[in-house]
This record gives C-alpha cells, sequence and structure tokens, in this order.
C-alpha cells in the first residue's frame, strides 16, 4: 500500500460519529462529521459522488452496508481500492462476530470493535482479516473460553489463513464451478451485452496442513507442455485468487498451488467477455384488441445441447399495469399472473435441450383510461434457471491433488453449473 490510513469511522445514517479508531492522529472525528453532512446534504444519491473523495487535503474513502457507513480518512497517497477492499472484510469480520453489522449491534458491543480494529489495522496498514482466526484471541461472550489466552500459531505463520492442528475423521474436499451468464438482448434482437462471471468455490475439510495443487483446461498451460488445445482449452482472463494461492508459482508453470483456508472460501474467480449465445431464448408477440383486451403469445426455446437440462426456470414477462381477468394457458410448467410485479411468472422444473414451449395469456383491460394515465413502460423479458453438469466457458478440472505429510486419504468431490445472473430481452 502506498500510504498509511489515518483512521476509521462508523458513521450512522446522518453522518455523526458512532466509533472511530484514529491510528495517526492528523485526521479528527469532527472534520470527518463535518465533511460527511456535507456531502449528505449536498445530494442524496452518494453514487453520484462515488466512494472516494477529497477535502482541505484528507482522502476520504467510504462504503455503506445497511444503515452503517464505513469510512477511512487518510492524509497520504493510498491505494483506494485496498482499503475500499479492507472496509468490505471488516464489515465480513463484524458479521462473523455480531451475526448482523448494524447500528444496534455496534453500541452493544463497542467493546469488541475496538478491540476488532486494534487487531486489524495497526499504525494504518491493514494485518489481519481472517474471522476465523481474528475469533481464536479476540472472544465475545459466546466465545468466551475459561483458559489463558495467547495468539494462535497461524498469526506468526506464514499461513495466517489457517490454524494448525485441525483433524477430520473423513478428509473430503468439495469444488463447485459456479457461472454466472449476464446477457442484454435489445427489442431487435440484437445481443448488446455478454459476459460469464464465474467462481471456484471450495469448501476444504482436511487435517493438518495440506498442499492442494489444481489443475485447469488453461490454454497456456497445455501449449507450455506441448498437449494438444484444440477445442479442449479456454484462455483465462481477469482472474482473482484466494489469498492463500502461490501467484509466483502461478506466474510461472500456470500450476494453482495453495495451503487451503479451513472450511469454505473462494479459491478463484474470472471474468470472460467472449460472445456467448443465449441458452435460453423467449420470444413474445402482443396483440391489443382495442382498449378492452390484449392477447400475448410466449414462445419459449432452449438453444443447449439435448444432453443438457436446465432446471428451475422462471420467465417473467412484462403486462400492462391495469391488465386484469387473466387467462394463461402452458405446454409445459405453470403460469400465475403476479401483480405486484406487473408480469406473469412461467415457471418449468426441467427444460431440456433443443426443445420448445408455448405460453399464451389473454388480459382484459379497463374500457375507460384516464388522460393522466401513463403510456405502458417497456419492461424486459427476465430469465432465472440452472443447467447443472455444464459451463459456458468449457472449463474443466483436469486434476486436484491434495498432499499432506501423514499420507492420508483424502475425497475431492468436483461439480460444474451454470445459472443466469443478469438475463434480460428487451423484445416486447
Amino acid at each position: 500500500m502506498a500510504g498509511a490510513t489515518s483512521a476509521l469511522f462508523l458513521l450512522d445514517m446522518k453522518g455523526r460519529c458512532l466509533i472511530s479508531r484514529d491510528y495517526r492522529g492528523d485526521v479528527t472525528a469532527q472534520q470527518v462529521e463535518k465533511f460527511f453532512t456535507k456531502l449528505l446534504e449536498k445530494e442524496e444519491d452518494l453514487e453520484s459522488h462515488g466512494p472516494v473523495c477529497h477535502e482541505n487535503g484528507v482522502n476520504y474513502m467510504f462504503i455503506q452496508h445497511k444503515n452503517i457507513y464505513l469510512l477511512a480518512a487518510s492524509r497520504q497517497n493510498s491505494n483506494a481500492a485496498s482499503l475500499l477492499f479492507f472496509l468490505h472484510r471488516v464489515v465480513d469480520v463484524f458479521k462473523h462476530y455480531f451475526e448482523e453489522l448494524e447500528e444496534e449491534s455496534l453500541r452493544d458491543n463497542f467493546v469488541v470493535v475496538y478491540e476488532l480494529l486494534d487487531e486489524m489495522m495497526d499504525f494504518g496498514y491493514p494485518q489481519y482479516t481472517e474471522a476465523k482466526i481474528l475469533s481464536e484471541f479476540i472472544k465475545t461472550d459466546a466465545y468466551r473460553l475459561e483458559v489463558n489466552q495467547h495468539p494462535p500459531m497461524a498469526v506468526t505463520n506464514a499461513v495466517s489463513w489457517r490454524s494448525e492442528g485441525v483433524f477430520y475423521k473423513n478428509n473430503e474436499v468439495y469444488l463447485d464451478v459456479v457461472e454466472h451468464v449476464n446477457l442484454l438482448v435489445n427489442s431487435n434482437g440484437q445481443l448488446i451485452r455478454s459476459e460469464v462471471n464465474g467462481a471456484l468455490k471450495m469448501r476444504a475439510y482436511l487435517s493438518g496442513m495440506p498442499e492442494c495443487k489444481l489443475g485447469l483446461n488453461d490454454r497456456v498451460l497445455l501449449e507450455a507442455q506441448g498437449r494438444p488445445t484444440k477445442g479442449k482449452a479456454i484462455d483465462l482472463d481477469d482472474i482473482k485468487f484466494h489469498q492463500c494461492v502461490r501467484l509466483a508459482r502461478f506466474e510461472n508453470d500456470r500450476t494453482i498451488s495453495f495451503i487451503p483456508p479451513d472450511g469454505p472460501f473462494d479459491l478463484m474467480t474470472y471474468r470472460l467477455t467472449t460472445q456467448v449465445k443465449p441458452l435460453i431464448w423467449v420470444e413474445a408477440q402482443v396483440e391489443r384488441h382495442s382498449r378492452s383486451r390484449v392477447e400475448m403469445s410466449v414462445k419459449a426455446r432452449s438453444q443447449f445441447k439435448e444432453r443438457s437440462t436446465a432446471t428451475n426456470v422462471e420467465i417473467e414477462v412484462p403486462v400492462p399495469s391495469d391488465a386484469m381477468s387473466p387467462h394463461i394457458r402452458t405446454s409445459m410448467g405453470y403460469a400465475t399472473y403476479a401483480p405486484e410485479r406487473d408480469a406473469v411468472v412461467w415457471k418449468i422444473k426441467s427444460f431440456p435441450g433443443n426443445k420448445d414451449y408455448m405460453l399464451r395469456a389473454e388480459f382484459k383491460l379497463p374500457s375507460v383510461i384516464s388522460e393522466d394515465t401513463p403510456p405502458d413502460r417497456k419492461a424486459p423479458i427476465r430469465v432465472k434457471f440452472e443447467i447443472p453438469y455444464f459451463t459456458v466457458s468449457g472449463i474443466q478440472v483436469r486434476y486436484l491433488k491434495i498432499i499432506e505429510k501423514s499420507g492420508y486419504q483424502s475425497l475431492p468431490w468436483v461439480r460444474y453449473i451454470t445459472m443466469a445472473g443478469e438475463y434480460e430481452l428487451r423484445l416486447i
């Protein structure tokens, strides 16, 4: 980090300081309250300002969680992205201790809050942000033990995210490859936004200090090894690793080597901006009969291979806000009128590949309308789905090796799933 943080502040919705921790003595709470109150008065929508501001030689970086603002102030040229990430980690740690971070939980646990802020940051530099490790030596009443407290070995180890002495009767690793498809189609049927956000979510229940090695069908690695890559390799871009991964090793030979934390964590996230063919395509035709009746015909088509099946499909088709007396028929699944969402919600439990299904709906409209009635809104068709055992990117886990000095046998489990993220079709 280029510069250190001067102080951390936890503020209420009116900008009043609830708790503060001064690390360097060059920014006062009065300065922060005055600045933040002025910011709130200037514009109610803080999103227009962004999370980073500068005033009178002080840099302010803040995030909002429910009814709390977490703000870091610094007189130095600090790394804003690192400090914002640190504030999000502070939220995670407080939620681990208090179940939920809000004004009431801060007031009830202010002593623990100060202890945590002292351990997580020292003289303005972030230190330990692993909630499981912090809970071993900063204990609320729920954690309190009648023993002499001492810092866990993990704090002084190179491996600060895992404690020693972990033991499981059955040593198992679960790895979920989860991809979210974000898609936007305009009214002409053209694809204007397409991306895949993926994550390797791991749950490690392993004894001791295991060394894990993960191999993917990474094109750079396979080409370096002289293996054929046609149709089986992918280009990994925009990768973000958990801190346990040895980055130097990955840069040298593209091997993902790590000592995992105990329990669930995100090993890796990635993003692909390559054009993705819509997995479920929805077309809608709307026919209006004067102002008394409207008929809709909706066709949903799965555009993936027959061996895959989408589950828990939900298609939300917008209808006029003054529609009434619905009459809906479907060739598969069931549909209901949701007036609170001004939409017909069509649910299909199982949607195999290369299949077409139809929905027909008829609504009555009021014959008399007010001159002040706004025109019908142009809401998009929204789609939700899950496709197990399938990935859009084609990513594959080639191997997952677990090595531990005691030589125990471990059982790795891998599964794949694709889900809809922001999946919208503006075809109405």
